[in-house]
């Protein structure tokens, strides 16, 4: 008898997250005889601890190939990060509880490192706890983090995002430098991978372009360096434009941004390092600036979406149940690059096991050696991950994204006193 299927989404969202719940979905549709329906947790592994879980055989198959052009979390997505099982086994058993009382025999996963993570703890229920669940995970980080796989679904298009970005800015900064703003700082996300920041490089093809200065999170700041580049950028050109991450630090060590408080993941909540840059050039050097933070803007821009991104996070979902149909377990579908000019990709698959918690930074040859901007090795690797358009359908001028019925299937268990 075919078993019902989970699948929920974690973690910061993306603009193509939904394509890959698209590809799970309808892989699984296609497949009546070994999954029965695929149940989608409301906001993420909550959904399973609360059984708050939504029936998608209500959605129509339009409604599912929306999502590919839909951006953010369709079902709804979390920060919440299982504990290990001899530190709360009640939430495993209550996993088990609602995984047995909804015939569920398939756990597909989408999220980054703290997710697969998540998912690698669930892989190991069959044996701990005596129930048999195939486990996936689906690779999704804006971060492009992630170990084994060449790139992370969410990535390219965050990357186009904040090369167009910061183009158009430095455009406008320069038609009016004579006059107004001398420099401008856009930050980035990034907590302790460049990935993003670099992207901003991908605008600059000839002497003069902007961004001139890139601070990454593997480069502590050194204040005199910077200052001394900016100076000389402003005399150049008469602007500078910046691209700053978030997880930039401080001689010391320290994040620029740090705000003192955590998330549910246990990481320092980051966000504000472009007004601590902007400031030390104003007291310093004396220039008028503006800065601007992309934060969600550049994870939920749908509308500028890279094509390749959204053709593999399709991908990626659709191999996922691809793997667990063919009776593999604890792994995730993985990017596998197999030519730069012209791009060519496959799907292989690493084991979670290897992929769980462990984060991938930007190579030192991917930097330039005064720090502070790409190298040619690394734009031949960004390059082809934000090619291509692959536009939303638009009605009354705006971008014409689908909301799910997200209906919920009655519950059958007692309430769960869940701890957030």
């Amino acid at each position: 008898m075919p078993k019902n299927a989970f699948y929920a989404q974690s973690g910061g969202v993306t603009s193509v997250i939904n394509a890959s719940a698209a590809g799970v979905i309808e892989t699984a549709r296609k497949h009546p005889d070994k999954i029965a329906n695929v149940l989608a947790g409301r906001n993420g592994i909550i959904g399973a601890l609360t059984e708050d879980l939504l029936d998608t055989s209500q959605e129509s198959d339009a409604a599912i190939a929306a999502l590919k052009h839909t951006p953010s979390g369709a079902f709804g997505s979390c920060r919440f990060k299982l504990k290990g099982l001899e530190k709360n086994k009640a939430e495993y058993e209550r996993l088990i509880e609602v995984f047995k009382a909804h015939d569920i025999g398939y756990f597909f996963y989408n999220g980054g490192g703290d997710s697969q993570d998540t998912s690698h703890k669930v892989s190991q229920l069959g044996e701990t706890m005596g129930y048999p669940i195939t486990c996936i995970g689906v690779p999704k980080t804006i971060d492009n983090d992630l170990p084994i796989t060449d790139n992370c679904p969410g990535f390219g298009s965050v990357a186009k995002y904040v090369a167009v970005s910061i183009r158009e800015a430095g455009f406008d900064v320069a038609s009016m430098a004579r006059t107004s703003t001398k420099v401008f700082v856009m930050e980035v996300m990034g907590r302790h991978a460049g990935w993003i920041a670099a992207a901003g490089g991908l605008a600059v093809e000839k002497e003069g372009d902007g961004p001139h200065i890139i601070l990454f999170p593997e480069r502590k700041l050194d204040e005199e360096k910077f200052l001394a580049r900016v100076d000389e950028t402003v005399k150049k050109y008469e602007y500078c434009t910046i691209v700053v991450s978030e997880g930039v630090q401080n001689a010391e060590g320290k994040f620029l941004s740090d705000a003192g408080v955590k998330d549910a993941f246990g990481h320092a909540q980051l966000g504000g390092a472009a007004p601590v840059v902007a400031n030390l050039v104003r007291e310093k050097l004396g220039y008028k600036y503006h800065w601007a933070v992309s934060d969600y803007l550049q994870r939920a821009a749908r509308h500028i979406a890279s094509k390749t991104d959204v053709e593999q996070a399709y991908a990626l979902g659709k191999a996922a149940v691809e793997l667990a149909l063919s009776g593999k377990t604890a792994m995730m579908p993985t990017i596998v690059r197999t030519a730069d000019e012209p791009y060519t990709w496959e799907i292989g698959a690493a084991n979670l096991a290897d992929v769980a918690n462990v984060e991938k930074m930007m190579p030192d040859d991917f930097i330039s050696e005064d720090g502070f901007g790409i190298t040619e090795k690394c734009r031949r690797y960004l390059q082809p991950l934000i090619a291509g358009e692959d536009y939303p359908p638009y009605k009354n001028g705006l971008p014409d994204y689908v909301q799910l019925k997200n209906i919920a299937i009655a519950k059958k268990l007692p309430s769960f006193d869940l701890k957030l």
